[in-house]
């Protein structure tokens, strides 16, 4: 069991982080993360390797039957790991940009409020706030658990919808 989380949590991680860093390359200076669906998409799509860690440990170890909690177990375990390699890998992903996001972030929000006409106390407000932001995000005792509450609380939500259906054993059926 162990082995099936710690793969499928692996592989999740670094699919949902390479999406990420890929939405922030391509963002060609505009703001990055500034697409909150795409972000989430990205996520579901990697945390779907929860429902296939689940599905694998009740055909492989199980004979093809599994409880609800046991399930909901190894789903959130793979969260765990997933959410974990997420925070491991922007950490270095920030370390590997000299931490610039923040500030990149910062710059390109004010740009695009400025654009759609945001200005005086307003305007004001909003970069002290941006500025207050990238004050505590360069904090990694604050940073890393914003990047993980970024991701686990979604990959519970996986957990539990996979749970729920894989314990059906004529969810997705075991090959015989």
């Amino acid at each position: 069991m162990q082995r099936t989380i710690l793969i499928h949590g692996l592989a999740s991680g670094a699919i949902i982080i390479l999406g990420m860093i890929a939405t922030i390359v391509f963002s060609r200076g505009g703001a990055p993360h500034s697409n909150v669906w795409l972000g989430y998409l990205i996520m579901l799509v990697g945390l779907s390797a929860i429902l296939m860690a689940v599905k694998s440990h009740r055909d492989k170890a199980l004979g093809g039957v599994i409880r609800f909690w046991p399930a909901l177990l190894v789903g959130l375990g793979v969260a765990l790991v997933a959410g974990l390699a997420y925070v491991v890998i922007w950490e270095a992903y920030l370390a590997l940009t000299d931490y610039t996001f923040m500030e990149q972030y910062v710059a390109a929000t004010l740009a695009q409020k400025k654009a759609a006409g945001l200005s005086g106390a307003e305007y004001a407000k909003l970069a002290s706030d941006l500025e207050a932001m990238k004050r505590s995000y360069a904090n990694p005792l604050l940073r890393m658990p914003m990047t993980f509450a970024e991701i686990f609380p979604v990959g519970v939500l996986v957990a539990l919808v996979s749970a729920a259906l894989v314990r059906n054993p004529k969810f997705l059926p075991a090959k015989a």
